[in-house]
């Protein structure tokens, strides 16, 4: 992503990024494009992309954004959803205005879906972020139309605070339209990404397209250049550079004949209920507890191919994907199952940045936004050899096990494939360093933690008479009472976690649902301390999850303990990164600092 060539702030790194609608080739060349959403540069219409071109930042440089919400056509009108967004949930809802934004709207009739214009605020996750910059999901912008309807909230319950707060902090307003947001950096080297996280509508904007890496580099918990594979990916790069450390975002889409994307219309497709729904029972009439698509997608391409050369690269892993979790393999076999691993992974590092030493795996299990970085060594293998990278998680909601044997495997066919990988000839020396015999930076430990928090991964099923047994409605975070029982508490509910500034706090996530969930908290890195069945005894958290995270998979039926230390003030979340989950209910703020009412 290019900078901004002439910035007002000194030694900042500055960007101007707009979202936008536009066309690209997602599916193969000869079947039609596909309307996407993404951010680019906005001096440069070329750098409009699904996914975002990578932002690359360095520890202790501050990065300055002004994030612009650029949904308008050419006459300056807004562009609605081209998703169906449902107005049932507790969302943004900008029809509400100023005084029922953000909030569960009623309705008399069933409504259809919201047709209005589309807010966005964007969350750098991972990222050490204060709150007025963390993309606090309540304090979205629409875009500045010529024809938002009259009486419409234009920002979500946070904004106008926040951008105060960023006023006083760096003398710098937010236009209408836009937000800015300032990183420090001043965290562990590691792969972050960014992507959209407005209230009740980040599975439509991120399945629409706005997400995108950000790598930062440099500082003592970074290798010195040369010792692992490079280079990656640059602004400026001649086209024909060839590149040895790729971040591949891997999600999962459904496509339209004529090449839109698809996403469900109604509840009807989740299973089946085709009402009534909201307002006659409690189910909301579009909204779908998980969607799994049908084909794998990767860097924006549907089964793309990689030459590679006989030699070390390294690949950053992202799981992209709304719901679905991966196992990944590569095989010499683009269908065979179990896949046989025919090249190890080799993890070095996770979200939090590297890991105390090398893993040598053979398969990967990425649950949604959970990173890996891994060198792969393809050194050695014959010219024309053609590998596969597979998946074997499942096209269903994944609860743990072994592929194969605890749950079906993804369709081999289709999202069971992932990416081609053909080796070429060797084209210069590979002076990397063989990953057995690596050095990883170390990671301070955080030490005792002050407070225990147990809390409390619920799913609510419809109380209606209407609704068939056990249909979901929403899934709950909550706290847990003194005799073990869950506190289902939604996003409305009153503040239940406010940590003081700079406590250390170990947090319980009592996971009572038959489902496992990657739990995401905003602001920290945290330790893995580790699991422990309802009726059993810990165990210590998986080799690749040592280090420091920011999401971790919390297995059903188990607790998971985090520890993390809060080391900035203000309000801030944590959620399930199912991202329909996290858009109906299963999301809930935290105060750092003592506790401020909510705004309404």
């Amino acid at each position: 992503m290019p900078q901004v060539r002439h910035p007002k702030g000194h030694g900042i790194d500055t960007y101007v990024i707009g979202v936008r609608q536009f066309d690209q080739q997602v599916l193969p060349p000869t079947l039609p494009s596909t309307t996407v959403w993404g951010y680019g540069s906005l001096g440069d219409e070329r750098t409009f992309s699904y996914p975002s071109f990578t932002m690359e930042a360095k520890v202790g440089r501050p990065v300055r954004v002004t994030w612009v919400n650029d949904l308008v056509d050419g006459e300056g009108r807004f562009r609605p959803h081209m998703l169906a967004a449902d107005p049932t949930l507790h969302w943004a809802n900008p029809p509400g205005g100023k005084t029922r934004r953000d909030s569960r709207p009623t309705f008399t009739s069933t409504p259809g879906p919201y047709t209005g214009p589309v807010p966005i605020v964007t969350h750098l996750h991972g990222g050490h972020s204060t709150e007025e910059s963390d993309g606090y999901t309540e304090a979205w912008y629409l875009p500045h139309a010529n024809n938002t309807p009259p009486g419409f909230a234009t920002v979500g319950s946070y904004y106008d605070e926040f951008r105060g707060k960023f006023a006083h902090a760096h003398g710098v307003k937010w236009e209408p339209g836009t937000a800015i947001f300032q990183y420090a950096n001043d965290q562990r080297a590691a792969t972050l990404w960014f992507h959209d996280h407005a209230l009740g509508m980040t599975r439509l904007n991120v399945y629409a397209g706005l997400a995108g890496f950000y790598l930062l580099r440099g500082g003592e918990c970074d290798l010195p250049k040369g010792v692992l594979p490079e280079p990656a990916p640059a602004h400026g790069d001649p086209p024909d550079t060839r590149y040895h450390e790729i971040p591949l975002a891997i999600q999962d889409r459904s496509f339209n004949s004529d090449g839109s994307l698809f996403y469900p219309t109604s509840r009807e497709f989740f299973d089946g209920f085709a009402g009534p729904y909201m307002p006659t029972t409690d189910v909301s009439p579009i909204w779908n507890p998980e969607f799994f698509a049908n084909t794998m997608v990767v860097n924006g391409r549907t089964w793309p191919k990689l030459e590679v050369e006989p030699r070390r690269y390294r690949l950053r892993f992202l799981n992209g994907c709304n719901a679905r979790f991966l196992i990944l393999k590569i095989a010499d076999s683009p269908t065979a199952r179990p896949a046989q691993s025919a090249v190890p992974f080799w993890q070095i590092g996770n979200e939090g940045g590297f890991l105390p030493g090398p893993v040598r795996l053979e398969r990967l299990l990425l649950a949604n936004a959970e990173r890996a970085d891994v060198v792969v060594d393809f050194t050695g293998i014959p010219e024309g050899t053609e590998l596969y990278l597979v998946n074997e998680g499942a096209d269903q909601p994944f609860g743990r096990g072994e592929p194969g044997v605890d749950f079906p495997v993804a369709d081999p066919d289709t999202t069971g494939q992932v990416m081609k990988l053909v080796v070429g000839p060797l084209m210069s020396r590979d002076k990397s360093v063989p990953p057995d015999q690596l050095t990883l930076p170390g990671t301070r430990p955080l030490g005792s933690a002050s407070v225990t928090r147990r809390l409390s991964l619920n799913e609510a099923a419809s109380n209606s008479p209407l609704a068939p047994p056990d249909t979901p409605v929403q899934n709950l975070l909550g706290t847990v009472d003194a005799v073990g029982n869950p506190v289902l508490l939604g996003w409305a509910d009153p503040v239940t976690e406010n940590p003081r500034l700079n406590a250390t706090e170990i947090w319980e996530l009592h996971n009572f649902t038959v489902d496992a969930h990657p739990i995401h908290i905003h602001q920290v890195a945290f330790e893995v301390v580790n699991r422990q069945p309802f009726n059993g005894s810990p165990a210590p958290p998986e080799i690749w999850e040592r280090g420091s995270k920011d999401t971790v998979i919390a297995y059903p039926g188990e607790i998971t303990r985090v520890k993390a230390r809060f080391d900035h003030p203000g309000r801030f979340v944590w959620h399930c990164h199912i991202v329909e989950h996290e858009d109906n209910e299963m999301m809930r703020s935290f105060h750092v600092g003592g506790t401020r009412p909510k705004h309404h």
